[in-house]
């Protein structure tokens, strides 16, 4: 018999439901279009499982069961929004007890709380420590003393308040610090009984130590006591704390070496008794003699260090054992020469004059307690050794034109007058005088030949001066007549270069001096005797016209023995020595004695370190040779005989 085939009708079991359950852990939309394909997907697997169901079979909807797991599991659209209107009436609740509680005390709101600490209103610095680890910090409240040392040393040891410190750290009164424990701390304590401290009383601790090890040096307490002082004094804006001691602070420096620089010269050299007792009884005695041939000469120890620059200017003091010296690193530096002491030749002072490279430098004759410096500039500045004074003089107004520098300066002997090169005008030059104390313009120096004036000198009474050329005409003008008396050719003048006067002669015409020597371009030196031109002017002295000096002199001895330009003629005080150097060559220096005018052949030899000579200087007994060269170092020989 043929089979009957019973349709069978199947009911979706539990697989079909793990799998609609999964497709909903997998977080998708009932409504969204990717369920239509998994639905299908589901209804392709039902088929397959079962071949014998129909195309027109569908899934039954959801029993309560099913809908109140899916809610719990995933949620729905109301609770969602119940959610939302839940936390805002509970956050508009703490605002509102917020606010409350801060009326409340403090031991009332932690009633409330239960014990409990709110820790987010409080800062990290109050909630964190830190672990300094080389010291012991305790977790206990200690009850800490400040001993009477930590109050002193709020005052430093001059009795003024410490400056408050740039930068403070806020866990330093936190911190509990035990000295007992430490073996390197315990000499922090001040009893021995004495153990924890905190962090502020620490750092006093540390600080008084390091100032007991490093006392402060006994020359930065006046330094320090006169920035106290002007502290003090407050800051009103006077004029006194814009300039400093009479000049202007856009040309001074006034930067550590101020107060020094500041200080009377007796203040400067009171440690300096002995070795700044003047010996009368040698000035007094028989004058010394230097043979000719051979010298007696020995090197002494170097003045100071090498300076910034090379060193232009040198000058010994007519009375103390003072050396200045100076150069284009704007500064005047002036030492003490000692060098048999057993810290030889030290630095006293130095003074930085702003933005003027110094050209000339010396001490004011007789009693050198002044010094003029001068550089490139319409200035030039007075150091009043006696005060501590610097002036700043500018020139006059009505004589700018004639006087653009004043960097080249010289001063009378007697000390009345000052001697400054003006500007060079066509076909000749100019020489200004003014006055020493006043700086007043007293008289001017015309010169006819050719270049311009090459260098003067002024003579030994300081009454009058010789003016020489570029092109070595040299004029005598007499000061008191306000004239010059006479004009004289040097002999084979090439490039004439520098004059210079020394020696006295016996007579007070033309000064008094014996020798006059001018230099040259060719590195010949002339030496002419000066003698019979004073006989002459004594002879002629009621006839104006007649000139006393022959237009063509004959020098008394030529010197050839340098082959570059003269750059220093000096004659010592007592005119027995002449030192003519050049500076375009090293070790260009010769020592001439007079009146023999011979050179001596023993020294400088080759081994003699002058270098390229920039500055020379005789000492006023003619016992101590200083030569100083472009590498900043100066050189000093004894003169024995």
């Amino acid at each position: 018999m043929p089979r009957v085939r019973e349709k069978v009708w199947s009911t979706p079991g539990p697989p079909f439901r793990e799998k609609l359950l999964s497709k909903h852990f997998h977080g998708r939309d009932r409504n969204s279009g990717d369920d239509s394909d998994d639905y299908n997907s589901d209804r392709e697997d039902t088929h397959m499982s079962d071949h014998s169901e129909g195309k027109d079979n569908e899934v039954p909807g959801k029993d309560e069961t099913e809908i109140r797991l899916e809610k719990l599991l995933f949620g729905d659209d109301e609770g969602f929004h119940e959610a939302l209107r839940s936390y805002g009436e509970r956050e508009m609740m703490d605002l509102s007890l917020e606010n409350h509680d801060d009326h409340d005390s403090g031991s009332e709101r932690d009633q409330k709380e239960g014990g409990e600490q709110q820790v987010e209103h409080y800062a990290d610095a109050d909630l964190f420590y830190i672990d300094s680890g080389a010291v012991e910090a305790s977790g206990d409240l200690v009850p800490l003393t400040e001993t009477a040392s930590d109050k002193d040393e709020e005052l430093d040891e001059f009795g003024q308040p410490i400056e408050p410190a740039v930068w403070h750290d806020s866990d330093d009164h936190r911190l509990t610090i035990s000295l007992a424990s430490h073996d390197r701390l315990r000499k922090l304590r001040v009893t021995e009984a004495e153990d924890l401290v905190n962090g502020r009383q620490y750092i006093r601790r540390l600080r008084r130590q390091y100032q007991l090890l490093h006392p402060t040096p006994g020359w930065a307490n006046t330094a320090l006591s006169a920035k106290r002082r002007k502290k003090a004094r407050g800051t009103g804006g006077s004029e006194s704390d814009e300039s400093f001691r009479g000049v202007e602070m856009d040309e001074m420096d006034t930067g550590d070496e101020t107060e020094i620089s500041t200080q009377p010269l007796a203040k400067l050299l009171q440690g300096a008794s002995e070795l700044l007792r003047r010996d009368d009884s040698d000035q007094k005695g028989a004058k010394r003699k230097l043979r000719q041939g051979a010298l007696d000469i020995q090197r002494l120890k170097d003045v100071g260090g090498n300076q910034p620059s090379s060193i232009d200017s040198l000058s010994f003091h007519p009375h103390y054992p003072l050396l200045l010296s100076s150069g284009p690193a704007s500064t005047l530096f002036l030492h003490h020469v000692s060098p048999h002491s057993p810290l030889p030749n030290p630095l006293l002072t130095s003074l930085h004059i702003r933005r003027t490279p110094i050209h000339t430098s010396a001490f004011a004759p007789p009693t050198g307690n002044r010094i003029f410096a001068s550089g490139r500039r319409r200035y030039f500045h007075i150091w009043d050794l006696d005060t501590g004074k610097v002036e700043k003089v500018k020139g006059t107004a009505d004589r700018k034109e004639e006087q653009k520098s004043m960097e080249r300066f010289e001063l009378s002997p007697c000390g009345r007058y000052v001697g400054l090169v003006g500007t060079a005008r066509k076909g000749g030059g100019l020489i200004n005088v003014l006055d020493a104390h006043t700086a007043q313009w007293i008289a001017q120096v015309r010169v006819d030949g050719r270049g311009g004036v090459a260098d003067f000198a002024w003579w030994g009474d300081g009454e009058g001066m010789c003016v020489v050329s570029k092109n070595g005409e040299v004029s005598e003008w007499d000061g008191r007549m306000r004239r010059v008396v006479a004009r004289w050719m040097d002999e084979g003048a090439v490039g004439t270069t520098v004059l210079s006067l020394g020696g006295r002669s016996g007579r007070t015409q033309l000064g008094g001096d014996r020798w006059i020597s001018v230099g040259s371009s060719s590195g010949i030196a002339n030496v002419y005797d000066r003698r019979p031109w004073a006989a002459a002017v004594a002879e002629s002295r009621f006839d104006e016209d007649a000139s006393p000096i022959p237009h063509n002199p004959k020098p008394t001895r030529a010197f050839d023995q340098l082959t570059t330009p003269i750059s220093h003629l000096q004659f010592s005080a007592d005119g027995q020595l002449m030192v003519m150097a050049s500076r375009w060559k090293r070790d260009a220096l010769r020592l001439i004695h007079l009146p023999s005018c011979t050179v001596y052949h023993n020294w400088p030899t080759s081994n003699t370190p002058l270098g390229r000579i920039s500055a020379v200087a005789i000492s006023p007994r003619s016992d101590m040779l200083a030569v100083a060269n472009e590498q900043g170092r100066i050189r000093m020989w004894e003169i024995h005989g």
